[in-house]
């Protein structure tokens, strides 16, 4: 006799598929898409009746231009980006752009959190699955890390004026699994990127994780990169653990306070 399960472990098992990547319910047998999509058979003749006479197939609906990629989908986001002269303006432009492949797995476009008044701006990697479900930026355990350790220097998303923080990723959509956004992903959003750096005006970047420092330094290796100075879009720029790494590898949490310490000197040093 079939086991029927109970709704609590019916709902567990969903959501244990959809933390592995599960985007589409697939039935007990297994369905050949390719010969679905064939031609059907002619229908055997019935006695008695005359055969119809063959109908032509109705034409097709013209397919939607694909969206243009590499290069082109590249200057598409510049385009877009350069237009947009607000946050909400850039906002409603990620929402709409339409070359990213990213956007048809997402449930959220993740944009930004916190005040954008903020002298300090953290640019992140990509939306986890915590970020794509509440359509916000560094949200679950990592979230709640990141913002311990920016409250320890006086800082927080709802924050103002000088004890304020604003956030943004380098991918407002989630790779699927979580993996790593490719250099093409990050070229095409680049665009976004830096007029988002350039709206918000802040005093300080942060660039948290490998993603971050690979799409606006050029460069990968954050346990090199992490405690120097750079310059980014002509403003100073810290290349930091991701708190996600540092939940991963607690020993590095001195390292991170190091780095703390040396935003708080250089926004006193400023004023």
């Amino acid at each position: 006799m079939d086991r029927v399960l109970d709704f609590h472990t019916a709902k567990a098992m969903l959501e244990w598929q959809i933390e592995l990547g599960a985007t589409e319910a697939i039935g007990e047998t297994p369905v050949d898409r390719y010969a679905a999509a064939a031609d059907p058979a002619p229908a055997a003749p019935v006695p008695g009746k005359p055969p119809q006479a063959a109908v032509a197939p109705a034409a097709a609906a013209p397919a939607a231009d694909p969206a243009p990629a590499g290069a082109d989908a590249v200057e598409a986001a510049r385009s877009a980006a350069a237009e947009a002269h607000s946050l909400e303006g850039l906002r409603y432009a990620l929402s709409s752009f339409a070359h990213c492949e990213l956007k048809k797995g997402a449930r959220n476009t993740v944009f930004s959190d916190g005040n954008p008044e903020a002298r300090v701006m953290i640019v992140g990697e990509a939306p986890g699955r915590d970020e794509d479900i509440e359509g916000r930026p560094f949200v679950g355990r990592a979230g709640k890390l990141l913002d311990r350790m920016f409250d320890a220097i006086g800082l927080a998303r709802a924050g103002s004026g000088a004890a304020a923080l604003y956030i943004t990723n380098v991918m407002p959509w989630r790779p699927p699994q979580n993996r790593d956004p490719t250099p093409e992903e990050i070229a095409m959003m680049l665009p976004f990127v830096e007029r988002h750096v350039d709206l918000v005006a802040p005093d300080i970047l942060v660039l948290m994780g490998n993603t971050a420092c690979q799409a606006l330094l050029g460069r990968k290796g954050i346990t090199r990169l992490r405690g120097h100075w750079a310059e980014v879009l002509g403003r100073p720029a810290l290349p930091m653990f991701h708190p996600a790494y540092l939940l991963r590898n607690p020993a590095a949490k001195r390292e991170a306070w190091h780095d703390l310490l040396m935003i708080r000197h250089r926004l006193e040093e400023e004023g």
